[in-house]
């Protein structure tokens, strides 16, 4: 329908007041401009088409529009930002049409940054969470905006001598432009030898293992994780790698020590001298520590003397690893010989003490015995 930009409100007013008398139709010249003259309103189909077809011949043509849709691409002439003043002529469906087109495809795309930014802030939040801290922020943003089918990032850590490279693996869904974190490969190099030992870790919705627990791991240590079975249902375990057997990808596979295997942290912690186990919160702070997989510093009391020791949680024979204080394990004999030394120390302690109680009973019983002598003579 071809019209003059300046009759756009003339013919806006005309219409609405037709579709408030009822009438549902409008028919229009298809090669000649269309005013107040050449518009024919009907209030059924049937009439409309059976103008269309009067009016029509060889060299003009007739077409039937509803009345709500002209009303609505003329209003829509107020949004294009069209000079209306100027008396020229235009065509109003394709006008209205393509800013149609136009306002649906930035609907699209406000609708696609959106999504693309809450995918950013997830990714983001997981990659910190895992233990990778903020680092990565802009070359995860930097690699999702080129819209890549994958790509990877890099990190480096450092743990006491031990350097820990990761390299974090990202893919975009085949169904949508989503990216998702889908694993991360460790790389432990330890300080002064040429070896290194390398593992994938798979993110998985509530079984992630962050990074300080898969340094933990390679280092031959325990991790006590929340997990979910193949059913959703979560269970408790100790997580260890098994040094001597790989899966098929290459990958060291991980023994589980379930809660029913019957390690109790607490309980194996209690048979040593600690003094933080005294402390609630200090309980808590070494137990968690020991649940994370660290090799923790602990207060051992001997003899009235405290020493500082290291501890570790080891599932798979219920106990505790104790190391001295220069990381040294201590053998579990020798441990278990000073914890005897101890007993028979305290032990000598109680028998002095009892010993020095009857002496003194014998003492006084004599001065009692003098005493009933002297008075009998």
């Amino acid at each position: 329908m071809i019209i003059n930009i300046s009759d756009y409100k003339l013919l806006l007013d005309l219409a609405v007041s037709m579709e408030g008398d009822g009438y549902k139709h409008v028919v229009y010249p298809i090669e000649e401009i269309s005013d107040a003259h050449t518009l024919a309103f009907f209030k059924t189909s049937w009439e409309a088409v059976e103008h269309c077809f009067e009016m029509s011949n060889d060299a003009d043509f007739y077409k039937s529009l509803s009345i709500n849709s002209f009303i609505n691409d003329l209003k829509t002439v107020e949004h294009t930002g069209i000079d209306t003043t100027e008396n020229e002529a235009f065509d109003l469906l394709g006008l209205a049409r393509s800013y149609r087109d136009r306002a649906v495809f930035q609907d699209i795309n406000l609708e696609q940054n959106i999504m693309n930014e809450k995918n950013f802030d997830y990714l983001k939040d997981q990659v910190m969470y895992t233990g990778f801290g903020e680092a990565l922020e802009g070359e995860l943003r930097q690699n999702m905006e080129q819209q890549k089918t994958e790509f990877k990032l890099q990190h480096d850590a450092f743990y006491g001598e031990c350097r820990v490279g990761a390299e974090l693996n990202f893919r975009k869904s085949e169904q949508s432009d989503l990216y998702f974190f889908n694993s991360y490969k460790v790389n432990l190099q330890k300080e002064g030898s040429e070896e290194s030992l390398e593992q994938t870790f798979y993110i998985n919705k509530g079984n992630n293992i962050t990074l300080k627990e898969a340094y933990n791991l390679m280092e031959g240590r325990s991790v006590n994780k929340d997990l979910t079975n193949r059913e959703g249902e979560t269970y408790n375990a100790w997580v260890q790698l098994d040094f001597k057997n790989t899966d098929t990808r290459g990958n060291f596979m991980l023994n589980h020590y379930h809660e029913n295997y019957g390690f109790d942290l607490e309980a194996a912690l209690s048979k040593h001298p600690i003094k933080e186990l005294s402390t609630p919160k200090y309980k808590d702070d070494l137990i968690n520590s020991l649940k994370k997989g660290n090799i923790q510093s602990a207060t051992f009391i001997k003899d009235g003397t405290e020493t500082k020791q290291f501890v570790e949680a080891n599932p798979q024979f219920k106990t505790v690893t104790v190391y001295d204080s220069n990381l040294k394990r201590l053998d579990a004999r020798q441990d278990k010989k000073e914890s005897e030394s101890e007993k028979t120390s305290n032990n000598q302690s109680k028998s002095a003490r009892h010993n020095e109680n009857d002496e003194k009973e014998n003492q006084s019983e004599k001065k009692s015995s003098n005493r009933r002598k002297a008075q009998s003579m």
